[in-house]
């Protein structure tokens, strides 16, 4: 059921992207007019899917949940980052395809994908993974796309999004509660994330050459790294610590988790890649042919840790 709920919700995401692709490919708009696109989905609509993800009443089964929701999360970053760094230094892979295996879309798709496939209870869950990995999207990522005089960690840290993890920190410490006003806001901002994260990559794919996206052999495999074989190191990752953890609802907690490792490329690297002028036809591929993939791939890796 879970499966199928998942498939039919990525389904929705991708014919988004497809009416994205037909507006642009009809000039309605224009192909560079999401770079607009990118930055409001960067700097507004993520840090308000965040915050409005830590706004709810934390019960101590919420914030034991929460504690193991974090350390998964932390714990698969760093195994991502080691094998990733062992990529940088024994090949000559590019920025682009390090950052689109290393990073789910996570941030755009799994609020949407968890609200949908377990319900709005579930949501919180999923900030953990979301939290960790913005922290490492913009200290890590970013760094990859910058030249090293161009690197400024203070910078990094005064990002809105690193801001509204904070934000959100302070709010479950202290309980704090956002005023009603306020909160539809947010909701209604971080309701947008999925849907114009896949409508901007449908312009790009507008932009693209067809033919480049579906013959380069490079984004397939990159596409199986992302798809298959980062999210079965997470499978075994979490079927260890069902072994060793007892928390109410552990199992669900850790599904959560590792929907949001299993996620297509992250748009953001799409983005981060069209900002910083790097590659951005092999990014989109990768963030297409990915999100293809993923309506196969995900309901198969959830039946797998189901088992």
């Amino acid at each position: 059921m879970i499966s199928l709920l998942l498939m039919l919700k990525i389904a929705q995401l991708f014919i988004i992207m497809i009416i994205g692709y037909i507006i642009t490919k009809l000039k309605i708009v224009k192909g560079d007019d999401s770079l607009v696109m990118s930055k409001i989905s960067l700097y507004v609509l993520l840090p308000a899917g965040i915050i409005n993800a830590f706004n709810t009443e934390f019960t101590n089964s919420i914030k034991l949940g929460l504690l193991l929701a974090f350390l998964a999360s932390i714990i698969i970053h760093i195994i991502f980052y080691v094998i990733d760094y062992f990529l940088k230094k024994t090949s000559k892979v590019s920025c682009v395809a390090r950052a689109s295996v290393m990073y789910s879309n996570a941030a755009n798709l799994i609020i949407p994908i968890v609200s949908y496939v377990l319900g709005e209870e579930w949501v919180i869950y999923s900030c953990a993974y979301l939290s960790v990995q913005v922290i490492f999207l913009w200290t890590h990522a970013i760094s990859m796309f910058k030249k090293e005089k161009e690197k400024n960690y203070l910078k990094i840290f005064t990002n809105p999004n690193i801001i509204s993890i904070f934000i959100g920190l302070l709010m479950m410490l202290f309980n704090i509660k956002l005023p009603s006003l306020i909160n539809d806001v947010a909701v209604s901002l971080s309701g947008m994330l999925g849907p114009v994260s896949m409508f901007i990559t449908g312009m790009l794919f507008a932009k693209s050459n067809l033919k480049s996206v579906f013959v380069n052999k490079k984004v397939y495999i990159i596409t199986f790294m992302r798809m298959i074989a980062w999210p079965l190191i997470v499978l075994v990752v979490f079927k260890i610590l069902l072994t060793v953890v007892d928390i109410e609802n552990a199992q669900k907690v850790l599904l959560i988790t590792f929907l949001s490792s299993m996620t297509p490329t992250a748009s953001t690297i799409t983005q981060f890649a069209q900002i910083h002028n790097s590659d951005v036809d092999l990014a989109v591929s990768i963030n297409i042919v990915t999100t293809v993939f993923c309506i196969l791939t995900m309901p198969l890796l959830v039946s797998l840790y189901m088992m």
